[in-house]
């Protein structure tokens, strides 16, 4: 009979213990983790979640506009003939206005993405266009002094105020989010205390050859000196087995004086 595992998790060894397979997983674990908190992966889930709520306040501001273009253009049509040329340009109106709307709020999702700030025109242009269309949308029920239309009529034009000025702010706090995230990566980002440093072993240094050992020992040398490998080793430097014969060497140089 074969185990039954746990879902998600691959059947463990059957020589490995209960310490290995922590381990193992605990290593997994980070790994993933490590994956997850870099900053690349957690800007593309937030990317992701600006598309979402892009798509869904676009949503909400398209159905809102198409609900307010019959009232607008029962307001602009006045009592013109169906079908009449009045009647057929008053459908005009609610597009020209909704498209300038548009226009706007396309504009300032690319402004907000960049962090960079508009000019006050822009405000007063998407506020004069929502404006004007509350005003003709509801302008039949104000004058039919009917409360129920007035607020059927509002909550329209009201919901694509709220949703153009909330999406405004929406991207740049996601775009905030997005350079918070970078920076706190960096703060977390572990220092490498063990990393190994290059050495430099003895085998890569220049080596002293023989002639700069014994110009040394010649620099150093007095007549009143007695010339011996441990004095030969105390001023050069040199190794034992080389001290013998720098010795020699200047022994013979000096005529036999050092001896």
């Amino acid at each position: 009979m074969g185990r039954v595992v746990a879902f998600g998790r691959p059947p463990a060894a059957p020589d490995e213990n209960t310490a290995a397979r922590l381990a193992r997983e605990a290593a997994e674990a980070a790994e993933l983790r490590a994956h997850q908190a870099r900053p690349d992966v957690v800007a593309l889930r937030v990317e992701r979640v600006r598309a979402q709520v892009d798509r869904l306040c676009w949503a909400g501001i398209v159905l809102g506009l198409g609900f307010t273009m019959t009232n607008v253009q029962h307001f602009a049509a006045g009592d013109a003939p169906v079908w009449s040329l009045p009647w057929l340009a008053a459908w005009l109106l609610d597009p020209t206005v909704s498209l300038v709307l548009l226009a706007i709020l396309r504009a300032e999702q690319v402004t907000a993405r960049y962090r960079v700030r508009t000019g006050p025109w822009v405000r007063r242009a998407k506020w004069f266009t929502l404006a004007a269309t509350y005003v003709m949308n509801t302008w039949a029920s104000y004058a039919a002094g009917s409360l129920s239309g007035i607020v059927l009529h509002s909550v329209p034009p009201l919901v694509v105020f709220v949703a153009a000025e909330a999406v405004t702010d929406l991207r740049d706090k996601l775009t905030e989010a997005v350079s918070a995230a970078f920076t706190e990566a960096d703060q977390r980002r572990p220092v490498t205390v063990h990393e190994r440093q290059p050495r430099t072993s003895a085998r890569s240094k220049r080596r002293t050859t023989f002639g700069e050992y014994l110009a040394a020992a010649r620099a150093a040398w007095a007549p009143e000196v007695t010339v011996t490998p441990s004095w030969v080793r105390e001023v050069t430097g040199c190794s034992r087995g080389l001290s013998s014969r720098l010795a020699a060497t200047l022994v013979r140089e000096v005529g036999g004086s050092g001896s």
